[in-house]
């Protein structure tokens, strides 16, 4: 393999290295791997995100100590023109609403959860795991065992986040979604989004929710 002696040379290689990979890389690795210090791998990731800006239609993004090719997000509708499944895939109100409370929670209960929101989250739950943006982090030591949840890296990357620590106000966040509600409901025809909150699901239960019953876990809450 050719040495790396320019910075140049390091940003092309490690372009090329992000776009085979898909996904996000430690920085730490692709330093070990390419043989070149971690700091001159964070002045060439400096300088592709300085070049992949503004309207490029490929950004560099960094969350938790990783690096990852990402589209710009002001082409996201071209993009679902395309491809089509961006606006399918598009978070409820209440899947964003229950994504806030975990985000800022975590590792939380979908007890704890519901006791928050006043309604039945199940639904929400379900979604946010299939779209990978929250996970289970263990179980809670309390009566039943319940499970809790937690944020994963696809969150990070999905809302530009590098870390928790970035993530804004949470009762100014409350507050928009607070209003997004509001709007919803003023023009529910238009909206991307549909309130699920008492719609019914002929759906089984998925097997990480099953056993977390509102009854069982009305119980723990009484013994709590």
């Amino acid at each position: 393999m050719s040495s790396i002696d320019t910075v140049m040379n390091l940003k092309d290689v490690i372009l090329s290295v992000l776009f085979v990979a898909g996904d996000g890389i430690e920085k730490s690795f692709i330093a070990e791997k390419l043989q070149v210090s971690e700091k001159e791998v964070e002045k060439a990731v400096e300088e592709l995100k300085k070049e992949l800006s503004a309207d490029r239609g490929i950004h560099i993004i960094t969350y938790k100590n990783k690096v990852q090719l990402a589209s710009n997000p002001d082409y996201a509708g071209y993009i679902s023109d395309v491809l089509n499944p961006i606006r399918e895939k598009s978070l409820t109100r209440a899947a964003l609403e229950t994504l806030a409370i975990i985000a800022y929670k975590q590792p939380i209960t979908k007890l704890e959860i519901e006791d928050i929101r006043r309604v039945n989250s199940d639904y929400a739950v379900q979604v946010l795991v299939d779209q990978d943006m929250i996970e289970v982090v263990g179980r809670k030591d309390a009566v039943g065992k319940p499970l809790m949840f937690g944020t994963t890296d696809n969150f990070l990357k999905r809302f530009n986040i590098e870390n928790l620590s970035d993530l804004p106000d949470y009762e100014e966040l409350m507050e928009r979604i607070k209003v997004i509600h509001d709007e919803e409901n003023e023009e529910e025809s238009d909206t991307l989004f549909r309130n699920v909150d008492n719609l019914e699901f002929d759906e089984e239960l998925p097997d990480f929710l099953k056993g977390e019953s509102v009854e069982m876990l009305e119980s723990q809450k009484l013994a709590e």
